[in-house]
C-alpha cells in the first residue's frame, strides 16, 4: 500500500492507544530498552541503505534517518523532501538492516494537530521503531510554534502512534533562540502529553545539558556536536541516547570531494587506497 500523508483525520483518543510499554510492537520495545541513563545508545543516521547496512554491521544496535542526509542525496536543501518521501526512505531503511529505526519527521510535515496525527498513523505502515516530532513551523519569520500549539502537536502524536517510541524536540537552540528555560519548560510539556524521548539540539554546553536532564523525567538525546563533550562524558550527565544527525552524510561528501579534486587538479589516484578498503567493508556485509 503506497504511504500517503494527509492533513485530515483526527487522532484516536490515548485511551486506544495505550503507550504503555507492554503493550508495544516489538521493535519499540527493544529500541525504548537501549535508551539507558548513564550508558547511552549511540543512534547513526544513515541516508541510504546501503550506509543503513554499513553502519548496522559495524555494530550500531539501532539507526535513525536524518532530514538533512536525505535531502541531501537527493540534491535538496535539509527539509527540501516530502512526507511520502520521508515516510518512504524510512521504510527502505527498516528493510536494509534488523535494528530498530527511528524515523525523522520534521515537524509532522503539517501545521495543525490532526495533520500531525495522520503523519504519525502513516508511520505505523513503515516498520520504524519510533520517529520524531519537532516544534518548528519551517517558517523564517516565526521558526517555533507557541508551546501550547507545539504540545498539542506532540499530544496528537502521541495518540496516533500505536506505541512507536515518539521523541519530542524542541528546536530553540538550532533558530538561534539560546532560552534554556523555555526549551525546559517545553520538554515537561512534551513529556505530560506523552513523548517518550525527549531533545533539544543544539544545547552543548555542560551544565545546560545536566540541568536539562535532571529537569525531565523521560530518556534524553543529545545531539554529538564538535567541540562538545564525548560519549563517556554524556554519559555521566545523564544523557541516555547520542545522535550524530547528519554529519555522517557529511563525512562522506567531505571523503568524495576530496577524491574528486585530487583527480581533477592533481591527477593523480592517492583516494584508490582508501577505496579499497571500502569495496573491502562493503563487500564484508
Amino acid at each position: 500500500m503506497p504511504l500517503v500523508c494527509a492533513s485530515a483525520g483526527r487522532a484516536a483518543p490515548r485511551s486506544e492507544t495505550s503507550l504503555a510499554v507492554g503493550r508495544r510492537p516489538d521493535p519499540a520495545r527493544r529500541f525504548l530498552d537501549l535508551h539507558r541513563v548513564g550508558d547511552p545508545l549511540l543512534l547513526a543516521n544513515p541516508w541510504d541503505a546501503g550506509f543503513a547496512k554499513l553502519l548496522a554491521a559495524a555494530g550500531f544496535q539501532a539507526l535513525a534517518t536524518t532530514s538533512s542526509g536525505h535531502a541531501g542525496s537527493l540534491g535538496r536543501r535539509d527539509g527540501g523532501v516530502t512526507c511520502e518521501e520521508a515516510l518512504a526512505h524510512a521504510a527502505s531503511i527498516v528493510q536494509a538492516t534488523e535494528v530498530p529505526v527511528n524515523a525523522d519527521l520534521e515537524n509532522g510535515f503539517a501545521s495543525d494537530a490532526e495533520g500531525v496525527a495522520e503523519t504519525a498513523r502513516q508511520a505505523l505502515a513503515t516498520g520504524v521503531a519510533g520517529f520524531s516530532i519537532e516544534d518548528a513551523t519551517g517558517r523564517k519569520d516565526d521558526p517555533i510554534f507557541a508551546r501550547d500549539v507545539a504540545t498539542a502537536r506532540i499530544e496528537a502524536a502521541a495518540a496516533a502512534s500505536a506505541g512507536l517510541v515518539l521523541t519530542a524536540r524542541a528546536e530553540n537552540y538550532v533558530y538561534g533562540i539560546q532560552d534554556l528555560g523555555d526549551t525546559i519548560a517545553r520538554l515537561q510539556a512534551f513529556q505530560e502529553a506523552g513523548a517518550d524521548v525527549l531533545y533539544a539540539p543544539g544545547v552543548v554546553e555542560p551544565g545546560e545539558i545536566r540541568t536539562l536532564i535532571e529537569s525531565v523525567d523521560r530518556p534524553v538525546n543529545v545531539l554529538m556536536l564538535s567541540g562538545g563533550l564525548s560519549v563517556a562524558e554524556l554519559g555521566r550527565v545523564g544523557a541516555a541516547r547520542i545522535s550524530v544527525g547528519g554529519a555522517f552524510h557529511g563525512v562522506a561528501f567531505a571523503a568524495v570531494d576530496a577524491a574528486a579534486r585530487e583527480l581533477l587538479e592533481q591527477g593523480t589516484a592517492g583516494y584508490l587506497e582508501r577505496a579499497r578498503a571500502g569495496v573491502k567493508i562493503r563487500n564484508a556485509f
